[in-house]
């Protein structure tokens, strides 16, 4: 088990099996020293616990705990490439789309639950650049979206 697994259970969290991909696509691909993970959504033992939009059938603060639980499942899809997350310098960017709403503008605010869990799991390295996006409908009616990249140690 990695350092950064040890600190993710410490947290109470654990670091769920990869999430097979729903459709013609991989979880996680490497290029270089890169790895980029393809959109993760908030499935827990392959699961929706919340369908629908935030702002209407999902509250900010609900869907804020599911963009960290996508970020577990980035975290997770990483690893199925790399072997061990130890090997992770930084997290580059994170990617989050937000099922919202029409009158919905708090996007930011629920991508922060994915920002806030690489921060605190990874310290320094975990600190990211981001883009936050409001959108009509995500796969399987989820709330909420998260990919990211990591730049991966020498």
């Amino acid at each position: 088990m990695s350092a950064l697994e040890e600190k993710l259970e410490a947290m109470g969290l654990r670091l769920p099996d990869v999430v097979p991909p729903l459709a013609a696509y991989q979880p996680a691909v490497q290029s270089g020293s890169y790895v980029y993970t393809a959109g993760q959504l908030p499935l827990v033992d392959g699961k929706l616990s919340v369908t629908g939009k935030v702002g209407a059938e999902v509250t900010a603060e609900e869907a804020k705990e599911l963009a960290a639980t996508c970020a577990l499942n980035a975290l997770a899809a990483v690893k199925s490439v790399i072997g061990d997350l130890d090997r992770i310098a930084r997290v580059v960017k994170v990617v989050g789309f937000v099922a919202s709403a029409t009158d919905f503008t708090g996007q930011p605010g629920v991508i922060n639950g994915a920002s806030e869990l690489l921060g605190v799991a990874l310290g320094d390295a975990g600190v990211h650049a981001r883009s936050a996006v409001g959108v009509a409908v995500l796969p399987l009616d989820a709330p909420v979206e998260v990919e990211i990249q990591v730049e991966l140690k020498d």
